[in-house]
């Protein structure tokens, strides 16, 4: 057996990875064992839980294999500074000694860290999302596109998968990035860089792309192929500690907006700018690539790769026949990518596909609990709780749903990945009209504009949604269909902004986005057998085979790993049952928290 480690690490969202004879046998990021959002550190309990899932030790491993090129990115840094010298000098200086202490010696880090003697191996930072893509994707060509903020310098690559190869053809390189200009706009509207693009997009909606065309004439010069190059005078992330700069703020009016503060409708204005800005950008790419590669497969990761609005365009007007986008397609993903490059491409190792199915086990690759384990932390914590089968837990939770109540779901192996896909998840009635601001203001403890997905049973998904194909990893948006949306009265639809969020648009109103549009997972008995069961019957007994489904988490914190963890969320939130496994437990039963405190003012200061 050959056994490799993929790892990423330092940057955000460090993650491991351990492949068995081409074969994923285990993958999770380090924020879900450190309970840090976003951890970047050496991702030391992420490769125990790897290791040990494996049943391996590190004297079992052949290859450890880093999602990039340390030196590379430093020499980056380097000519970066060189370039703006002296402006920069505080930026520089702050970098610095991160790198000459800690990330230019990661092969030292990796042996010193794990006690590893063997081959260490770096991917190119691009090699690693492309392999991550093409290598687990059901096809067995396909062209290839990794977008993200930046590597060691690409920041856009395209290129080819065909059996066990992969090759890159062309690249986009830093300054100029789509990933940077899209973390510009968050930067700028007040959210957290490399967390809070999802919330620009989730705000996009709510506003009028006004400043689409300042865009292209000042900030973007885009041509027809997709490619494109970024006016660095508007922008500071190549010799400053903040994204734009006084130019920027000029150009649309006004300082950043701080953060916390109140969401305007300019904010929503330019969230919606750049988001058609963004899809515009990859449309063409999409489409330059099919032209130059000829393939009628596309596989897509990098942190852009995370749009899935974007996406969704991609599927439904570009020239692919199917598309195939990795569910961990930001950096933790690397560490998977990675380990399949050294299996297939290093190595030379073949591979085999069948067309519809990939290798990644429905992203079901972190830990999973038994029976055994649940009830012990259950009897030693004493818990209040229901031992009952799976039909009745099918039949209970079904009804619960039906009655408003909002659940913690915890079934199986984690997810890897930013997606809660029934494994981790909190799940609630798509039919109710106030299960939206419900969720997001008493569970979630986040924005009241953030939108909330639909799980969907994957033969009904086109009876409720414009798409009859399968979206597993929540990587696709698609409408809502014209029959399953309500009329709406004029005075209805004159409203703007924030005062369209409580309108009851559609049939399925938790889940369908001021636009009409839906972040769509298709659910399958194959790949969440339990889930599917309980949605089954819940559409049996209700007649809608669609129910909320959002990660079992709250603002600021990663998704739950353990038993504890979920506990932990259940009881700091306004959630009404938890399934634990064969276990139900109803928050009316149980005790508060010791020494617990205001977790809902905690979360709104993070």
């Amino acid at each position: 057996m050959t056994h490799i480690l993929g790892i990423s690490a330092f940057y955000h969202d460090s993650a491991a990875c351990l492949v068995r004879d081409g074969q994923i046998v285990a993958a999770a990021q380090e924020e879900r064992f450190t309970r840090k959002k976003h951890d970047a550190s050496f991702p030391k309990c992420a490769i125990d839980y790897c290791l040990q899932e494996g049943g391996i030790t590190v004297a079992d491993l052949d290859y450890v294999t880093f999602y990039d090129k340390p030196l590379l990115k430093f020499e980056r840094i380097l000519e970066t500074y060189m370039a703006f010298a002296p402006v920069g000098i505080q930026s520089f200086l702050k970098a610095l000694p991160i790198w000459i202490k800690q990330k230019l010696w990661t092969k030292d880090q990796i042996s010193d860290k794990l006690g590893f003697t063997g081959k260490i191996l770096f991917t190119e930072h691009h090699e690693s999302h492309a392999a991550s893509a093409f290598f687990p994707s059901p096809f067995q060509e396909a062209a290839v596109l990794t977008m993200d903020g930046v590597g060691e310098w690409a920041t856009t690559s395209y290129g080819v998968g065909e059996g066990n190869r992969l090759r890159l053809d062309a690249e986009i390189r830093f300054p100029h990035s789509l990933g940077l200009l899209y973390s510009a706009f968050t930067y700028y509207t007040g959210f957290r860089v490399n967390s809070g693009e999802y919330k620009v997009m989730g705000l996009a909606p709510y506003g009028e792309p006004k400043y689409a065309a300042t865009i292209f004439s000042e900030l973007i010069d885009l041509k027809e192929d997709g490619s494109f190059k970024l006016n660095m005078k508007y922008f500071n992330y190549c010799a400053g500690l903040a994204m734009t700069n006084r130019h920027f703020s000029k150009l649309f009016g006004a300082p950043p907006r701080k953060p916390e503060s109140k969401i305007t409708q300019r904010e929503m204005d330019l969230a919606s700018s750049v988001q058609v800005v963004t899809e515009e950008v990859m449309l063409r790419i999409a489409r330059h690539v099919h032209r130059v590669t000829g393939k009628k497969n596309l596989c897509l990761a990098g942190g852009v790769a995370l749009n899935c609005v974007a996406n969704g365009r991609i599927l439904r007007e570009g020239p692919y026949e199917k598309i195939w986008i990795q569910p961990a397609a930001g950096d933790a993903g690397g560490a998977l990518g990675a380990a399949l490059f050294t299996w297939h491409h290093y190595l030379g190792n073949s591979r085999k596909v069948d067309g519809e199915h990939d290798s990644v086990s429905a992203s079901s690759l972190g830990p999973g609990y038994d029976s055994v384990a649940i009830e012990k932390y259950l009897t030693e914590a004493s818990i209040p709780h229901e031992r009952v089968s799976d039909e009745e837990l099918i039949e209970r939770v079904a009804d619960l749903i039906a009655t408003e109540n909002v659940l913690g779901w915890f079934q199986g192996r984690m997810e890897f990945g930013p997606r809660a896909l029934g494994s981790r998840s909190i799940i609630g009635d798509a039919r109710s009209s106030k299960m939206q601001e419900v969720m997001n203001l008493k569970i979630k403890f986040r924005e009241s504009f953030r939108p909330f997905a639909p799980s969907v049973l994957r033969e009904n998904v086109s009876d409720y949604f414009n798409m009859d194909c399968d979206s597993p990893y929540m990587q696709l948006v698609a409408p809502v269909k014209e029959e399953v949306r309500l009329p709406l009265s004029s005075d209805t639809k004159a409203l703007i902004g924030f005062a369209r969020l409580n309108t009851v648009r559609s049939k399925i109103p938790a889940v369908t986005h001021v636009d009409y549009s839906a972040r769509i997972q298709t659910v399958t008995a194959e790949e969440h057998p339990l889930y599917y069961r309980m949605m089954r019957r819940f559409n049996e007994k209700y007649g809608c085979p669609v129910i909320i489904n959002t990660s079992f988490n709250v603002r600021g914190e990663p998704i739950v790993c353990t038993p504890q963890d979920a506990y932990r969320c259940f009881m700091r939130t306004n959630m009404d049952y938890l399934v634990l496994g064969n276990f139900l437990i109803e928050k009316s039963k149980q005790k508060p928290l010791d020494g617990d405190v205001d977790w809902k003012r905690e979360f709104e200061l993070d």
